[in-house]
């Protein structure tokens, strides 16, 4: 009696390897945990349960999965597995489910809602080119962008979560949207999204122009001076010399990534006003870290808080602001 594993080993795995799946930069992430599982309270105890595994992730390229397959004995129906391979789907926000037993292949696409039996796995630039067109990526550097890696280097790979607030992030901001905003648990590593977005938008050139010589030029605000050093001493460090912070009346216009207080930029009697120095037009992107918190008060409190407002705004309503 075959096994699962043995239908895998034998039917499956081949199948996607003919499809080019193992085609650098395709790749299979075969039998993957996916998440660390939910932690259940009894009693005095906690205890982990098993977390979810997708028995294959098709990824496009190293940091961009694409497809996810569940897999079955060549005993048991195919579809058998269909509704699973959707829930993992939906669960990493994946385009295309399948399920197969070696011998059926079964497909759904979540652009067209469509279910269908298809004789092989779809080549990877199949599915490319059908989520560009579902997403409406028509233009060839705006899809590339999507693409672009993220940087690894500090030793944290985005969870799934983290990914997909990364990608649907840079890709509104491809988009032509205006305002994004994130929200996350505390915890949950809103310093590591927003270091991989800006990383994703500078490494790709992407600036709000369509400027093809230069990168971005972006702003990490926040209300109080150790939520903007911490970011930019550590996770924000592989940007080396493009970071710079406001701070002290000192400015300068030769920098990519600026970070500052609000305080910083106000104008009062201790402070000249630095935002009266950057032109409404001169950040690409603006970032607020903690937006829910302090940053209404503390432009508020500001001594002339309705230019503030309107500098910030103008910035805002040009650009995209994650927060």
């Amino acid at each position: 009696m075959p096994s699962e594993a043995d239908t895998c080993r034998t039917l499956i795995t081949p199948k996607l390897q003919a499809a080019g799946w193992e085609n650098d930069p395709h790749s299979i992430a075969e039998q993957r945990f996916f998440t660390d599982g939910r932690i259940v309270v009894r009693g005095s105890k906690a205890i982990r349960r098993k977390g979810k595994r997708a028995d294959y992730i098709l990824r496009y390229t190293r940091d961009f999965p694409i497809a996810v397959v569940e897999a079955k004995d060549e005993t048991e129906e195919a579809a058998s597995g269909l509704q699973q391979a959707k829930d993992y789907a939906e669960i990493l926000s994946l385009k295309f489910a399948y399920a197969t037993n070696g011998l059926t292949i079964i497909e759904h696409d979540y652009f067209t809602g469509l279910e269908r039996t298809i004789p092989a796995f779809p080549t990877p630039d199949d599915l490319w080119r059908r989520f560009r067109a579902g997403d409406q990526l028509a233009d060839e550097s705006t899809a590339q962008r999507l693409l672009s890696p993220a940087n690894l280097t500090t030793g944290k790979d985005p969870r799934y979560y983290q990914r997909i607030a990364i990608d649907k992030t840079v890709k509104a901001i491809l988009h032509g949207k205006r305002r994004v905003l994130i929200t996350m648990a505390t915890g949950t590593g809103k310093t590591v999204v927003a270091f991989q977005i800006c990383w994703k938008l500078w490494s790709s050139k992407w600036n709000s122009k369509a400027d093809p010589t230069r990168k971005p030029r972006i702003l990490y605000l926040a209300d109080r001076n150790f939520l903007v050093d911490d970011p930019k001493d550590k996770t924000f460090a592989p940007f080396g010399d493009a970071r710079w912070k406001l701070e002290g009346g000192v400015v300068t216009h030769s920098r990519e990534l600026y970070f500052s207080t609000y305080q910083s930029i106000a104008k009062d009697s201790n402070r000249p006003g630095l935002y009266k120095e950057f032109a409404p037009d001169f950040f690409d992107l603006i970032l607020v870290d903690e937006c829910h918190r302090g940053s209404a008060r503390r432009i508020q409190l500001a001594r002339n808080p309705r230019i503030l407002r309107a500098r910030i705004s103008t910035w805002n309503d040009r650009n995209a602001t994650a927060g």
